[in-house]
């Protein structure tokens, strides 16, 4: 039998090992990148400059909101990228908000402040177990439009309400009551874990007929979110909490039509909208 020669045989190891190619890794490295910016804004509120730690938390939320949908589109999903990016949504969603909350306000209760903020981070790390726990089981296919409890990416934008407010306002004295961030923290802890379905862009569909106003809406976004930042990213926020009863009635509409199984709804690639 001819023997195959060694750099041909070590080729062949090589390629047998599984290496991955640098484009499949492009959906680690923005996770990395977004676990990253939910360190910087843990930095940020320890030294007192709220502004900047949200806007690394808003980048976090970028990121982890095209991570992985570059994962489906590169085929490059991987068990190791799901449990990176829950991991990364902790530390940006869960640990980062509650740092910045108990800095800014929340410290003036002392230990009751500090409890609070401790269920929020323990109510998030609980939601990205169940999503984990859950990833493989199939749901109904009306279901692929929605989470079940509010995704911790929404939930960190929820909880900072109050602060995004503030920094449009002159006075900020009634928004930083550690009693109004304290009810916004469990309300947002309780959504989180709870089994009220809400909205999931990642399967959504524009109809031909939409698209252009679609576009001219993302473009005054796009206008608001330059002029008027805080603003902007306030009244999305507000929009998103009052779609919450909408996406419950729908859920269930839809459940009722289909008269199928009550399922949890989950999608590979992370918790982001």
């Amino acid at each position: 039998m001819k023997r195959r020669p060694l750099l041909y045989r070590a080729r062949a190891r090589v390629r047998a090992g599984g290496n991955f190619s640098l484009n499949r890794l492009i959906p680690n490295i923005l996770t990395l990148l977004a676990l990253c910016a939910g360190m910087t804004a843990i930095r940020f509120a320890l030294q007192a400059k709220f502004e900047p730690a949200v806007i690394a938390i808003g980048a976090a939320a970028i990121l982890d909101g095209i991570d992985g949908r570059i994962a489906r589109f590169l085929k490059a999903t991987t068990d190791l990228g799901a449990q990176l990016d829950s991991l990364s949504d902790f530390v940006s969603f869960g640990i980062a908000p509650s740092v910045l909350l108990y800095v800014w306000t929340m410290s003036q209760l002392q230990g009751f402040g500090w409890a609070l903020v401790v269920i929020y981070a323990v109510c998030c790390a609980l939601r990205l177990a169940r999503f984990n726990a859950q990833l493989g089981i199939e749901p109904p296919a009306f279901a692929y439009n929605f989470f079940i409890g509010v995704p911790a990416p929404a939930a960190a934008g929820l909880v900072l309400l109050p602060m995004l407010i503030s920094f449009r306002l002159e006075s900020d004295f009634v928004l930083r009551s550690p009693y109004l961030n304290g009810l916004a923290l469990a309300g947002v802890a309780a959504l989180m874990v709870s089994r009220v379905p809400t909205y999931s862009l990642k399967h959504f569909r524009v109809k031909r007929e939409w698209v252009p106003p679609t576009l001219l809406v993302v473009g005054a976004f796009a206008a608001f979110i330059t002029t008027e930042p805080w603003a902007t990213l306030a009244m999305v926020g507000l929009l998103y909490l009052g779609s919450i009863p909408a996406s419950y009635w729908a859920y269930h509409r839809l459940l009722r039509r289909t008269g199928g199984e009550r399922r949890v709804a989950t999608q590979p690639g992370g918790d982001a909208t």
